[in-house]
């Protein structure tokens, strides 16, 4: 069974992120001193005294008249508030009460939730003071806390604990982690929102709208799995400090967390120069990949231009000639279930082991048919081969002397391992190491 879930609620700017990073011990979330930097709900697993609960974090609860994101951002409070069994709703003891935490405060007693009324930027005695104000709200007692200082917090999560429900069998363990990533606005949280189907990250014609990482647990075909969808990764150049930068060392902690990555192109415009860096970034992070060419709805499908696209996914995509692609639509939901299960093959044959002894005798008809060029006038000679633990299907060849084995030489054998045993959809390693005998 799942966590218990607590939910961070309140108004834009009243340090909520601060709390959230506070409470989880590491910097999950962005934090700027800007409102409505936090857009969706970002999740994160919290311990305190020997008890562990889901923590989400969610954008600012703003009057949903004011715009179309301010009311999809509520909209995901709202959602994260149903599933949250508590619900932190956090003031800023400096600024008082302002009129939206009263519907906020309304809003929370008609879902029956357990709420703990969380007074922030008390920094001083003034604050605790000021913090009283907040029993106006009807929510019971204001508990003064400053997320910067850390005072407070553990008082609060003390509270926290005792309010969660009791707990439930052991989480079931998680079959894979996978990665939606893509440059902006190709439609990676509709993706997500069509896999989980329901809104669970805001979707909007803004690029950038998902500037964090977001995990969410579903069931798919009898295995639990983790979807990760990602800040969209612009070019190198173009990344602004501040908020860009942080989404884009998200995206990249999130590749590196993941079994297997996702990555969206957009169709109606073909294969730029920031998707084949992205599925650089998967490569360096040694995950999975396949490529889902989105908006197939709006293209015209015919064999002439399906052709075409073929044609520069491989020309584009040469580096990884082992990736599969699939032509999808997030709005209809062709071939997203598709995409998700080519995902699953490759976490699978990234588990796979290959008998020492396999691997020898393929070496060894390797080097029969193909020997190795001399290097420096002397003979390079492989000795052993074995199959290695890491994170990629890793291969290690004892060979004297290793400097030897020349680029091309490394590739002949990589492919020599994919004829023969597969590994598609991933990236495999090859290690060359000095033998001693």
């Amino acid at each position: 069974m799942p966590r218990a879930v607590v939910a961070v609620v309140g108004r834009p700017n009243v340090g909520k992120s601060t709390l959230f990073n506070r409470i989880v011990g590491e910097r999950v979330a962005i934090v700027e001193d800007l409102p409505g930097t936090t857009r969706d709900r970002i999740y994160a697993t919290a311990e305190w005294r020997g008890r562990e609960f889901s923590l989400i974090d969610t954008g600012g609860l703003d009057d949903p008249r004011a715009g179309e994101m301010e009311a999809a951002v509520r909209r995901q409070a709202e959602a994260a508030i149903a599933e949250a069994d508590v619900v932190l709703l956090i003031v800023d003891a400096q600024s008082g009460i302002l009129p939206v935490e009263h519907d906020v405060a309304d809003q929370l007693r008609r879902s029956r939730k357990p709420v703990i009324l969380v007074a922030n930027k008390a920094d001083s005695w003034r604050g605790e003071a000021q913090a009283a104000e907040f029993y106006a709200l009807g929510l019971g007692e204001p508990y003064a806390v400053s997320a910067i200082q850390g005072h407070g917090t553990g008082d609060l999560l003390d509270v926290v604990v005792e309010r969660l429900p009791a707990e439930k069998e052991e989480e079931l363990s998680t079959d894979a982690h996978v990665a939606i990533v893509g440059r902006p606005n190709v439609g990676k949280s509709s993706f997500l929102n069509s896999l989980v189907g329901s809104e669970r990250a805001v979707v909007s014609e803004i690029p950038g709208t998902t500037r964090d990482s977001l995990d969410t647990a579903i069931e798919f075909r009898g295995r639990r799995l983790v979807l990760v969808d990602t800040a969209g990764i612009r070019r190198r150049g173009r990344v602004e400090q501040g908020i860009e930068h942080y989404a884009l060392l998200r995206t990249a902690h999130a590749l590196e967390r993941s079994d297997v990555a996702i990555l969206l192109t957009d169709g109606t415009e073909g294969v730029t120069a920031q998707d084949t860096h992205i599925a650089g970034y998967a490569l360096e992070a040694a995950v999975g990949l396949v490529l889902a060419v989105n908006k197939w709805d709006v293209v015209d499908r015919g064999e002439e231009m399906t052709a075409q696209v073929e044609a520069e996914v491989a020309r584009e995509f040469h580096f990884a000639p082992w990736m599969r692609h699939h032509f999808v639509s997030a709005k209809t939901g062709r071939n997203v279930e598709a995409t998700l299960e080519d995902a699953l093959m490759v976490v699978d044959e990234r588990k796979k082991r290959i008998p020492t002894s396999e691997l020898h005798k393929l070496l060894t008809e390797a080097i029969a048919a193909h020997p190795p060029s001399p290097h420096r006038g002397k003979e390079v000679r492989f000795r052993h081969v074995t199959q290695a633990r890491g994170k990629a299907p890793t291969f290690v060849f004892f060979v004297d002397p290793p400097e030897g084995v020349h680029f091309t030489y490394a590739r002949y054998l990589e492919n020599k391992i994919r004829e023969r045993f597969g590994f598609p959809g991933t990236p495999i390693k090859l290690e060359f190491k000095a033998s001693f005998e």
